[in-house]
């Protein structure tokens, strides 16, 4: 019997201590998140800007292609492919990459490819 009220003591001080704990991380984490926003706030929205904002097109364009592959729409074959490998060795499924994006990766080389024949 004299057990089980030294345990009800126990969990009652943990109790307590994890609410003060939580009070106390509470009034802290405040200010923080007001630093946080305010510097969020400050930052230039150009560092942002050097990620295009939207899906991708139904039928892929030379423009979405250059976006992808991320060279000019009158880029050379050899800078196409060469923006292509770079591109892939980060993105490749068999290393983690999505397939998917590999998919368009691939689709935006042969786009090029498709119009440098002609």
């Amino acid at each position: 019997m004299a057990s089980e009220g030294g345990t009800l003591i126990a969990v009652g001080l943990c109790a307590a201590a994890a609410g003060l704990a939580g009070r106390y991380a509470f009034q802290l984490w405040k200010p923080l998140g007001q630093v946080f926003t305010e510097t969020v706030g400050k930052m230039p929205s150009s560092a942002f800007s050097s990620y295009y904002k939207g899906g991708f097109e139904q039928k892929m364009s030379k423009r979405e292609a250059s976006l992808v592959l991320g060279i000019s729409p009158v880029s050379t074959k050899a800078k196409v492919r060469e923006a292509h490998r770079k591109i892939m060795v980060l993105n490749h499924p068999d290393k983690g990459g999505s397939p998917y994006l590999a998919a368009k990766i691939n689709e935006a080389k042969d786009l090029f490819d498709k119009e440098n024949r002609h």
